[in-house]
């Protein structure tokens, strides 16, 4: 396994406008969601949506509030939930992040590759006799 970082920007879905710098955050699939900093996403006017409880690495439950966000990230776009990190928290990419850009992480090349999505079945269930 190996650790990558790529920069990622977000956006307030209310006002496209509204975005942030670039933040540096780990690729972390074992994540599931995105964390950045709150102050980041308070500063362009990410509404908090409610409070989740995780386990972390150590074993410890936090609390961390968590809102809606455009996240882009080297020419990829989805819109997920992200995280609230508070000081001492790092910041990630999650795996939701990652399966909404569509990509696959390369962990040896240290990059995203486009990968198609799966579809369901365009043709209506027929019961059998």
């Amino acid at each position: 396994m190996s650790v990558f970082h790529v920069d990622v920007v977000a956006r307030n879905p209310r006002g496209e406008e509204r975005v942030t710098a670039p933040v540096r955050c780990l690729v972390d699939t074992g994540s599931e969601l995105t964390w950045l900093p709150a102050e980041v996403l308070s500063g362009i006017g990410v509404d908090v949506r409610r409070k989740r409880s995780f386990l972390t690495a150590t074993g410890h439950t936090v609390s961390r509030d968590v809102g809606f966000a455009i996240l882009c990230s080297e020419g990829y776009e989805t819109i997920d939930e992200v995280v609230f990190a508070q000081p001492g928290d790092m910041t990630l990419l999650g795996v939701r992040t990652v399966e909404g850009f569509g990509v696959m992480v390369d962990a040896i090349g240290h990059r995203f590759v486009s990968q198609a999505t799966l579809a369901v079945s365009a043709f209506p269930h027929r019961p059998t006799r």
